[in-house]
């Protein structure tokens, strides 16, 4: 952690140029006070807000202390009879003004404190995201290398049951070995569309580049991508009517739309159309995947999205995991100032994820 005591040079000249020009403020404020009406009962509330204003944006205790000390030389120089000159023999002046140098220093230091604190904070919140990304990043390899290892099994197999036994296989057999394969394949297509996503949120550090897109088309676009890789599956779609832009990475969003309504159709072990619908409300847009299947294992909610997924869920496909494509959702969203969670239902499950209507500004 960086030291508030030490600074380098361009600090230095940064806190002298801080307290000179917050001091010389409160020095023009206090002759305009004096000039327009003779009041010089505020000067030393004046004087107070520029070493508070001094603490907060300099380094460290010094200056905040330094600005103390010049502020009561400043109000008993200019603003206490005899003006402009110092007189420390008036009666009462020594309690007024260490009274006044004590809240100075306590206020200058407590300000400086609690921005100390502030960065601390700060920096541990740092810590944390980086031990985050660790984690899910060591969750990520974990289910790469079970979900990957399955469909390529499956190819591997497929490919050479095909060519070891050509001859002695009929039309229809022939045709569903290949229809295995480009099932895995194109599997193995959309993992790799995650982990390129992924990929690209990392790279712009765990950030997205958003801009406004209209809801409707970017469902649409999904819905369409889906319908390519599974189009026997039904999926009914409910969205607000009004047209409603929201602040997002078009391709990214859609790619979470797209594993949400996959992990319906390979895990639910239903025939019923999967539920697509968005709501707008509490300034965010409410996306919620529905299935009408046996449901998620309740143990398993708490961990669903954490990308390791060895353990098969009652109703998933014992050929593909769910994991590595709920973690990259739970990335992505996240990424957008979003969150997303997965519950039972009294009939199948429902996955939700939210974006906010309006883009977080970051200082």
């Amino acid at each position: 952690m960086k030291s508030y005591w030490k600074t380098s040079r361009k600090e230095l000249l940064r806190n002298i140029l801080i307290t000179l020009i917050c001091l010389l403020f409160a020095t023009v404020m206090s002759y305009m006070m004096l000039l327009l009406g003779g009041f010089t009962n505020n000067v030393g509330i004046v004087y107070v807000m520029a070493v508070v204003l001094i603490s907060r944006y300099s380094n460290g205790y010094i200056p905040g202390v330094i600005a103390s000390f010049i502020s009561v030389l400043c109000v008993n120089f200019a603003f206490t009879y005899p003006f402009m000159a110092f007189n420390f023999t008036l009666e009462g002046y020594p309690i007024t003004f260490i009274a006044m140098l004590a809240i100075s220093i306590i206020t200058s230091t407590a300000t400086t404190h609690l921005k100390e604190k502030s960065h601390i904070l700060s920096e541990q919140e740092k810590l944390l995201m980086e031990a985050e990304k660790e984690t899910m990043r060591a969750n990520l390899l974990r289910a790469v290398s079970h979900d990957l290892r399955t469909p390529l099994t499956g190819i591997i197999g497929a490919s050479s049951t095909y060519l070891e036994n050509s001859r002695g296989l009929s039309d229809e057999e022939k045709t569903n070995l290949v229809a295995n394969i480009q099932e895995d394949a194109n599997w193995l297509l959309n993992m790799v569309e995650n982990l390129l996503s992924v990929t690209r949120i990392r790279n712009t550090g765990a950030q997205v580049s958003k801009c406004s897109e209209p809801l409707e088309e970017v469902v649409a676009e999904a819905l369409q991508r889906f319908h390519k890789r599974l189009p026997q599956s039904a999926v009914q779609v409910s969205v607000p009517e009004e047209f409603i832009m929201v602040p997002m990475d078009a391709t990214l969003i859609e790619q979470v739309i797209i594993n949400l309504l996959e992990n319906a159709a390979y895990h639910s072990n239903s025939s019923k159309p999967i539920n697509l619908s968005v709501d707008v409300h509490d300034g965010y847009a409410w996306f919620h995947v529905r299935d009408y299947g046996v449901g998620i294992v309740p143990e398993r909610l708490d961990t669903l999205f954490d990308g390791y997924s060895m353990s098969q869920n009652s109703s998933g496909d014992s050929r593909k995991g769910m994991g590595i494509g709920l973690s990259i959702c739970k990335t992505i969203v996240t990424a957008h100032d979003g969150s997303i969670s997965a519950a039972n239902e009294d009939e199948g499950a429902v996955f939700t994820f939210t974006l906010p209507l309006e883009e977080k500004s970051y200082e």
